[in-house]
Protein backbone atom coordinates (compact mmCIF):
# COMPACT_ATOMS: atom_id res chain seq x y z
CA UNK A 1 0.00 0.00 0.00
CA UNK A 2 2.91 2.39 0.85
CA UNK A 3 4.46 1.17 -2.30
CA UNK A 4 1.48 2.58 -4.57
CA UNK A 5 0.98 5.98 -2.35
CA UNK A 6 4.45 6.89 -3.11
CA UNK A 7 4.19 5.59 -7.03
CA UNK A 8 1.10 7.65 -7.01
CA UNK A 9 2.92 10.53 -5.38
CA UNK A 10 6.16 10.23 -7.95
CA UNK A 11 4.21 10.73 -10.68
CA UNK A 12 1.93 13.81 -9.51
CA UNK A 13 5.38 14.95 -8.98
CA UNK A 14 5.92 14.67 -12.51
CA UNK A 15 2.78 15.66 -14.12
CA UNK A 16 3.17 18.62 -12.25
CA UNK A 17 6.86 19.46 -13.01
CA UNK A 18 5.93 19.23 -16.80
CA UNK A 19 2.53 21.43 -16.29
CA UNK A 20 1.96 24.54 -18.11
CA UNK A 21 3.15 27.93 -16.14
CA UNK A 22 1.36 30.58 -15.76
CA UNK A 23 3.05 34.09 -15.47
CA UNK A 24 0.39 36.80 -13.85
CA UNK A 25 2.63 40.28 -15.31
CA UNK A 26 2.13 43.87 -15.31
CA UNK A 27 2.73 45.79 -18.74
CA UNK A 28 3.23 49.83 -18.59
CA UNK A 29 1.04 51.67 -21.19
CA UNK A 30 2.73 54.79 -21.97
CA UNK A 31 -0.34 55.57 -24.13
CA UNK A 32 -2.52 55.63 -20.62
CA UNK A 33 0.02 55.99 -18.22
CA UNK A 34 -0.56 53.38 -16.09
CA UNK A 35 0.26 49.13 -15.73
CA UNK A 36 -1.95 46.78 -16.85
CA UNK A 37 -1.78 43.07 -15.81
CA UNK A 38 -2.07 40.12 -18.28
CA UNK A 39 -1.42 36.77 -17.59
CA UNK A 40 0.71 34.63 -19.92
CA UNK A 41 0.78 31.00 -20.22
CA UNK A 42 3.40 29.16 -21.40
CA UNK A 43 4.01 25.06 -22.23
CA UNK A 44 5.60 22.75 -19.99
CA UNK A 45 8.38 22.73 -22.11
CA UNK A 46 9.52 26.28 -22.83
CA UNK A 47 12.58 26.77 -20.72
CA UNK A 48 14.06 23.52 -22.38
CA UNK A 49 13.56 24.59 -25.48
CA UNK A 50 15.84 27.01 -27.62
CA UNK A 51 13.15 27.24 -29.99
CA UNK A 52 10.68 30.30 -30.59
CA UNK A 53 7.09 29.88 -29.88
CA UNK A 54 3.64 31.09 -31.61
CA UNK A 55 1.88 33.30 -29.98
CA UNK A 56 -2.65 33.54 -29.27
CA UNK A 57 -3.50 36.57 -27.97
CA UNK A 58 -6.86 36.00 -25.51
CA UNK A 59 -9.58 38.63 -25.27
CA UNK A 60 -12.17 38.41 -22.98
CA UNK A 61 -15.78 39.80 -22.99
CA UNK A 62 -17.51 42.73 -21.14
CA UNK A 63 -17.04 43.13 -17.12
CA UNK A 64 -14.43 40.21 -17.70
CA UNK A 65 -10.55 40.92 -17.16
CA UNK A 66 -6.96 39.60 -18.10
CA UNK A 67 -7.61 36.62 -15.26
CA UNK A 68 -10.87 35.25 -17.23
CA UNK A 69 -9.47 32.65 -19.00
CA UNK A 70 -7.16 31.48 -16.81
CA UNK A 71 -9.58 30.84 -13.76
CA UNK A 72 -12.58 30.49 -16.03
CA UNK A 73 -11.05 27.72 -18.44
CA UNK A 74 -10.11 25.10 -16.63
CA UNK A 75 -8.62 23.02 -20.45
CA UNK A 76 -6.44 26.06 -21.20
CA UNK A 77 -3.26 24.79 -19.61
CA UNK A 78 -3.61 21.23 -21.07
CA UNK A 79 -4.05 22.53 -24.22
CA UNK A 80 -1.18 24.77 -24.04
CA UNK A 81 0.76 21.97 -23.42
CA UNK A 82 -0.53 19.78 -26.38
CA UNK A 83 -0.19 22.63 -29.15
CA UNK A 84 2.76 24.15 -27.90
CA UNK A 85 2.11 27.84 -27.91
CA UNK A 86 2.02 30.79 -25.71
CA UNK A 87 -1.94 32.02 -24.69
CA UNK A 88 -1.45 35.88 -23.20
CA UNK A 89 -4.76 36.78 -21.81
CA UNK A 90 -4.79 40.99 -22.27
CA UNK A 91 -6.93 42.83 -20.08
CA UNK A 92 -8.81 45.30 -22.23
CA UNK A 93 -10.86 46.86 -18.53
CA UNK A 94 -14.29 45.85 -18.33
CA UNK A 95 -15.54 47.68 -21.10
CA UNK A 96 -13.06 49.47 -23.47
CA UNK A 97 -14.62 47.49 -26.74
CA UNK A 98 -10.64 46.87 -27.72
CA UNK A 99 -10.42 50.11 -29.28
CA UNK A 100 -8.73 53.76 -28.63
CA UNK A 101 -12.18 55.96 -27.77
CA UNK A 102 -12.96 58.82 -29.98
CA UNK A 103 -13.84 60.50 -26.95
CA UNK A 104 -12.03 59.39 -23.93
CA UNK A 105 -8.41 59.51 -24.25
CA UNK A 106 -7.99 57.38 -21.30
CA UNK A 107 -9.07 54.33 -23.36
CA UNK A 108 -6.52 53.91 -26.06
CA UNK A 109 -6.85 49.61 -25.88
CA UNK A 110 -6.03 49.49 -29.82
CA UNK A 111 -3.38 50.97 -29.36
CA UNK A 112 -2.33 48.86 -25.75
CA UNK A 113 -2.74 45.90 -27.38
CA UNK A 114 -0.98 46.34 -31.04
CA UNK A 115 2.08 48.66 -29.78
CA UNK A 116 2.63 48.40 -26.35
CA UNK A 117 1.64 44.23 -24.95
CA UNK A 118 2.53 42.77 -28.36
CA UNK A 119 6.42 44.16 -28.57
CA UNK A 120 6.94 43.86 -24.32
CA UNK A 121 5.59 39.95 -25.01
CA UNK A 122 8.03 39.89 -27.91
CA UNK A 123 10.96 40.39 -26.08
CA UNK A 124 10.04 38.96 -22.51
CA UNK A 125 9.50 35.74 -24.46
CA UNK A 126 10.61 33.36 -26.58
CA UNK A 127 8.01 34.14 -29.76
CA UNK A 128 8.01 34.11 -33.42
CA UNK A 129 7.62 37.99 -33.53
CA UNK A 130 6.12 38.16 -37.58
CA UNK A 131 1.90 37.77 -38.35
CA UNK A 132 2.69 33.83 -39.34
CA UNK A 133 3.02 33.36 -35.36
CA UNK A 134 0.68 35.02 -34.32
CA UNK A 135 -3.43 34.97 -34.20
CA UNK A 136 -6.12 36.76 -31.73
CA UNK A 137 -9.50 35.59 -30.23
CA UNK A 138 -11.61 36.55 -27.87
CA UNK A 139 -15.43 36.14 -26.65
CA UNK A 140 -18.17 38.29 -26.80
CA UNK A 141 -16.84 41.79 -26.58
CA UNK A 142 -13.62 40.44 -27.06
CA UNK A 143 -14.81 38.53 -30.29
CA UNK A 144 -15.48 41.89 -31.72
CA UNK A 145 -11.70 42.84 -30.04
CA UNK A 146 -9.89 40.22 -31.80
CA UNK A 147 -11.71 40.97 -35.41
CA UNK A 148 -10.98 44.34 -35.09
CA UNK A 149 -7.68 44.54 -34.30
CA UNK A 150 -6.37 41.97 -36.54
CA UNK A 151 -8.83 43.64 -39.52
CA UNK A 152 -6.55 46.85 -38.90
CA UNK A 153 -3.48 45.69 -37.95
CA UNK A 154 -2.86 42.58 -40.45
CA UNK A 155 0.80 42.96 -40.26
CA UNK A 156 1.01 42.01 -36.60
CA UNK A 157 -1.77 39.63 -36.67
CA UNK A 158 -1.85 36.58 -39.58
CA UNK A 159 -4.95 34.64 -37.48
CA UNK A 160 -8.27 35.57 -35.73
CA UNK A 161 -11.22 34.25 -34.28
CA UNK A 162 -14.16 35.44 -32.52
CA UNK A 163 -16.47 33.21 -30.29
CA UNK A 164 -19.78 35.18 -29.77
CA UNK A 165 -18.57 37.84 -30.70
CA UNK A 166 -20.41 41.27 -30.64
CA UNK A 167 -19.83 41.95 -34.65
CA UNK A 168 -22.61 44.80 -34.99
CA UNK A 169 -22.87 46.92 -32.00
CA UNK A 170 -24.94 49.16 -33.20
CA UNK A 171 -28.37 47.14 -32.46
CA UNK A 172 -27.50 47.58 -28.51
CA UNK A 173 -26.70 51.47 -28.18
CA UNK A 174 -27.58 51.50 -24.61
CA UNK A 175 -26.11 47.76 -23.62
CA UNK A 176 -22.37 47.15 -22.31
CA UNK A 177 -20.83 50.84 -21.51
CA UNK A 178 -20.31 51.35 -25.55
CA UNK A 179 -21.95 54.85 -25.76
CA UNK A 180 -19.47 55.33 -22.86
CA UNK A 181 -16.39 54.53 -25.67
CA UNK A 182 -18.16 56.05 -28.47
CA UNK A 183 -20.65 58.67 -27.34
CA UNK A 184 -24.61 58.19 -28.17
CA UNK A 185 -25.29 56.86 -31.48
CA UNK A 186 -28.06 59.45 -32.04
CA UNK A 187 -25.22 62.13 -31.66
CA UNK A 188 -22.14 60.49 -32.86
CA UNK A 189 -23.50 57.94 -35.90
CA UNK A 190 -20.34 58.36 -37.54
CA UNK A 191 -18.36 56.93 -34.54
CA UNK A 192 -20.20 54.24 -34.21
CA UNK A 193 -20.32 53.30 -38.22
CA UNK A 194 -16.69 53.18 -38.44
CA UNK A 195 -15.95 50.96 -35.29
CA UNK A 196 -18.49 48.03 -36.45
CA UNK A 197 -16.60 44.73 -37.42
CA UNK A 198 -19.38 44.36 -40.09
CA UNK A 199 -18.56 48.05 -41.95
CA UNK A 200 -14.59 46.98 -41.92
CA UNK A 201 -15.12 44.24 -44.31
CA UNK A 202 -12.97 46.32 -47.32
CA UNK A 203 -10.24 45.80 -45.11
CA UNK A 204 -9.84 41.97 -45.28
CA UNK A 205 -10.75 41.42 -48.96
CA UNK A 206 -7.56 40.67 -49.94
CA UNK A 207 -7.59 37.50 -47.79
CA UNK A 208 -4.43 37.70 -45.93
CA UNK A 209 -6.12 37.06 -42.56
CA UNK A 210 -7.19 33.35 -41.57
CA UNK A 211 -10.87 33.48 -40.10
CA UNK A 212 -12.89 31.08 -37.55
CA UNK A 213 -15.89 32.77 -36.38
CA UNK A 214 -18.57 31.20 -34.65
CA UNK A 215 -21.71 31.72 -32.09
CA UNK A 216 -24.94 30.09 -30.50
CA UNK A 217 -27.74 29.33 -31.78
CA UNK A 218 -29.42 30.86 -28.73
CA UNK A 219 -27.01 33.98 -28.43
CA UNK A 220 -28.41 37.37 -28.61
CA UNK A 221 -25.71 37.74 -30.98
CA UNK A 222 -26.64 35.21 -33.64
CA UNK A 223 -28.58 37.57 -35.75
CA UNK A 224 -25.42 39.84 -36.07
CA UNK A 225 -23.37 37.07 -36.80
CA UNK A 226 -25.64 36.05 -39.41
CA UNK A 227 -25.42 38.75 -41.02
CA UNK A 228 -21.93 39.33 -40.89
CA UNK A 229 -21.01 35.91 -42.50
CA UNK A 230 -23.34 36.40 -45.50
CA UNK A 231 -21.60 39.78 -46.04
CA UNK A 232 -18.68 38.07 -46.16
CA UNK A 233 -19.63 35.14 -48.48
CA UNK A 234 -21.07 38.03 -50.79
CA UNK A 235 -17.51 39.94 -50.96
CA UNK A 236 -15.90 36.20 -51.52
CA UNK A 237 -13.98 36.79 -47.78
CA UNK A 238 -12.23 33.40 -46.87
CA UNK A 239 -13.13 32.00 -43.45
CA UNK A 240 -14.47 29.17 -41.14
CA UNK A 241 -18.32 29.88 -39.81
CA UNK A 242 -19.43 27.36 -37.01
CA UNK A 243 -22.61 27.71 -35.60
CA UNK A 244 -24.44 24.91 -33.27
CA UNK A 245 -26.49 24.54 -30.02
CA UNK A 246 -25.26 26.97 -27.09
CA UNK A 247 -26.00 30.61 -25.34
CA UNK A 248 -23.95 33.30 -24.51
CA UNK A 249 -22.21 31.26 -21.55
CA UNK A 250 -18.70 29.72 -20.63
CA UNK A 251 -20.15 26.47 -21.40
CA UNK A 252 -19.97 27.41 -25.19
CA UNK A 253 -16.99 28.81 -24.88
CA UNK A 254 -14.94 26.08 -23.38
CA UNK A 255 -16.18 24.11 -26.26
CA UNK A 256 -15.72 26.70 -28.80
CA UNK A 257 -12.46 27.54 -27.65
CA UNK A 258 -10.97 23.79 -28.11
CA UNK A 259 -11.72 24.69 -32.52
CA UNK A 260 -10.21 27.95 -32.07
CA UNK A 261 -7.16 26.78 -30.94
CA UNK A 262 -6.91 23.71 -33.06
CA UNK A 263 -7.52 26.08 -36.28
CA UNK A 264 -5.03 28.15 -34.73
CA UNK A 265 -2.15 25.56 -34.51
CA UNK A 266 -3.04 24.30 -38.02
CA UNK A 267 -2.34 28.03 -38.63
CA UNK A 268 0.73 28.22 -37.16
CA UNK A 269 1.98 24.44 -38.27
CA UNK A 270 1.34 25.61 -42.18
CA UNK A 271 2.57 29.53 -41.89
CA UNK A 272 4.83 29.48 -39.44
CA UNK A 273 8.93 30.64 -39.69
CA UNK A 274 10.45 28.58 -37.25
CA UNK A 275 13.50 30.92 -35.96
Amino acid sequence: MKKSIYTIFLLFLVFTAQASKVDTLEVFSASMQKNIKTCVVVPDHYNKSKKAFPVVYLLHGHSGNYATWVKGFKELGKQVDQYGFIVVCADGNYSSWYFDSPIDPSFKYETYVVKELVPFIDKKYKTISDRTGRAISGLSMGGHGALYLSFRHQDVFGAAGSMSGGVDIRPFPDKWDIKKRLGSIAEFPENWNQNTITNMLDLVKDNKLKLIIDCGVDDFFMTVNRELHAKMLALKINHDYIERPGEHNLKYWENSLKYQLLFFHDFFNENVKTK
